[in-house]
């Protein structure tokens, strides 16, 4: 199931999947900003009930977190949800929605706009099991309500694919990259990131040649978690991730958190990747830009490490996740990337 593309008057639900910061008084400034965002794109914001909530509050009762994410697909005036910023337990949620008859059939039957990253992964490969694809991209706090006096270019950009219905588009590298702010205090508005030239652009690591395949992936620790963390008896209790026979339909996507990983730590997860054939199933990988750049090299080289007796491509260095600027992905898209001339294009339309 796609969902259809945003047009103006449409409404935009906020919800707080994860963490609960958007009803911290220290981000009242962003929210402000971001509603403003919205707005300015034409759209009409709304604020699920339980969005608000404090992180303490949020962080005991996932349930809650849920709730809003069912009344959202339930609201048929509601075109669009956009999670407020990520977190470290969002499989919390997954039990209430995925347990609930009602809920599985409004996103059936209401298929809409799903936008968010980190570890909204885990609400992304839910939705992809429940069938709809959604779009790995920016959220509220840290792209719509960027500090500087606009959006950054690339990614409001992107964000604005949302309200097209193109028949295909080419995901290409940002000519600068930014780095993380060392402050999202309220004396940073109107203050510019600090800009890098981008003198890499995507890097093939592995491989050669032409492959398509449908989109899928996400936050590397997310998914690790999802095989031998604490989600991994939601992930497997409702058959979230994909068989051996639908992995190699996939093009699969990945990055590393704001967390900054050490190469043996990214060497770990991909063991495990790899140990359950992940990486001789699929078509081929794409690999986000570290953030800040932080174990660019690095990373490398256990990407070539672990992969080297194996033929499955991987192009590194693309704008999504925790990188900033950030393009979008579109779950379940069909894609081909170009491993020699480093281009990927998403070949199919994803929204109606």
């Amino acid at each position: 199931m796609i969902p259809t593309h945003l047009k103006k008057g449409d409404k935009i639900a906020i919800v707080s999947l994860s963490r609960g910061l958007l009803g911290m008084s220290f981000c009242k400034h962003e929210l402000d900003l971001a509603l403003k965002r919205l707005e300015s794109f034409g759209l009409v914001p709304v604020i699920m009930p339980n969005a608000m909530k404090d992180m303490d509050y949020l962080e005991q009762h996932p349930e809650k977190r849920a709730q809003d994410l069912k009344e959202a697909f339930r609201d048929k005036s509601i075109k669009a949800i956009i999670t407020a910023i990520g977190g470290n337990d969002t499989y919390k949620t997954i039990p209430y929605l995925m347990d609930d008859e009602e809920f599985r059939n409004s996103v059936t039957e209401n298929p809409k706009i799903f936008i968010g990253f980190s570890d909204t992964t885990n609400n992304h490969l839910m939705l992809n099991k429940l069938g709809l694809s959604t779009f790995y991209g920016p959220c509220l706090l840290v792209d719509i309500a960027e500090l500087d006096k606009e959006m950054l270019p690339y990614t409001k950009a992107y964000f604005e694919k949302l309200f097209m219905n193109e028949y295909s588009f080419e995901i290409t590298s940002s000519p600068v990259w930014y780095l993380d702010r060392e402050s999202y205090g309220i004396e940073q508005l109107d203050i510019p990131r600090k800009q890098k030239e981008e003198t890499h652009g995507y890097e093939t690591l592995n491989g050669s040649g032409k492959h398509s395949g449908k989109l899928y992936g996400g936050c590397m620790e997310s998914l690790y978690d999802a095989f031998v963390g604490n989600s991994c008896d939601i992930y497997e209790k409702y058959h979230i991730l994909p068989s051996d026979e639908e992995w190699q339909e996939k093009i699969l996507f990945l990055e590393t958190s704001e967390s900054k990983p050490t190469p043996e730590e990214l060497e770990k997860m991909l063991i495990e990747f790899k140990k359950r054939n992940i990486f001789h199933l699929v078509k081929g990988v794409i690999v986000g830009k570290p953030i800040d750049e932080k174990y660019y090299e690095e990373y490398k080289t256990v990407y070539k490490k672990v992969l080297k007796d194996i033929e499955t491509p991987v192009l590194y260095n693309v704008n999504f996740g925790h990188s900033v600027p950030r393009c979008i992905i579109p779950y379940n898209a069909e894609v081909t990337v170009d491993f020699d001339q480093k281009k990927i294009v998403v070949n199919t339309p994803v929204l109606k």
